[in-house]
């Protein structure tokens, strides 16, 4: 009988979210608090939402927090902390891989759609690799039913074609792969009212969304007057 497999992990790759650091595309008209803030947010929707996946999957998932920073304000019961490691999106996702084994690495803005994550748990089950484009053309979510680092060799992260790049890489090693529903991701202020605005966002982000959104044009007005 052949060795049973480890239980796939659901990973969210995530920085500490202090301000400057983390969602500077939103500032200005956002403040790095502001900015802050709203990663924040995000990440505890995301970390919330595999939760409840953890909880309506039949079969095992290993939930790990692939973490730049301090993590201490967010460790959490049923979660593995691990430390990302490489220069670069494309090494930190390829040594997150070798370290962790077969799954799922998924961003921690896209907390509205972790929910879906169904149909990629099967296609690693099944053996074969899953990923979700962004709309602006990168993706929110990547999974490999085997572990191999060249799926991530010569893939430019952060451009408007990072997405397809990285589909195409994973055909060109001759990999069947899932392709999930495209999803928006947390960049810009229009993002941001984005997910104020929509019904099925986490209700942290809407929040947080919302306030800052308020804010935003408060200031705004003041500065007219």
């Amino acid at each position: 009988m052949p060795a049973a497999l480890d239980p796939v992990h659901v990973t969210v790759i995530a920085k500490q979210p202090l301000p400057g650091l983390v969602k500077t595309r939103l500032c200005p008209p956002c403040t790095p608090a502001e900015a802050s803030a709203t990663a924040a947010a995000a990440l505890a929707d995301t970390l919330d939402g595999i939760d409840r996946l953890a909880a309506l999957t039949t079969s095992e998932i290993a939930r790990v927090l692939l973490f730049e920073g301090d993590a201490t304000d967010w460790e959490r019961p049923g979660w593995r902390v691990v430390p990302q490691r490489g220069d670069g999106l494309g090494d930190r996702l390829a040594n997150g891989f070798e370290d962790l084994g077969r799954g799922l690495i998924v961003g921690m803005e896209t907390p509205h759609v972790v929910g879906s994550l169904g149909a990629a748990l099967e296609a690693i089950d099944a053996g074969r690799d899953a990923i979700g484009l962004a709309t602006d053309g990168g993706y929110w979510v990547i999974g490999l039913g085997a572990v191999d680092r060249r799926v991530f060799d010569g893939v430019p992260m952060s451009r408007s074609h990072t997405g397809l790049t990285q589909l195409r890489q994973l055909h060109s090693l001759g990999r069947s792969v899932t392709l999930l529903p495209a999803a928006r991701d947390l960049d810009t202020f229009d993002d941001l009212v984005d997910a104020a605005r929509r019904p099925n966002s986490s209700p942290n982000l809407r929040a947080v969304a919302g306030r800052t959104i308020a804010e935003v044009w408060r200031r705004a007005l003041a500065g007219t007057e």
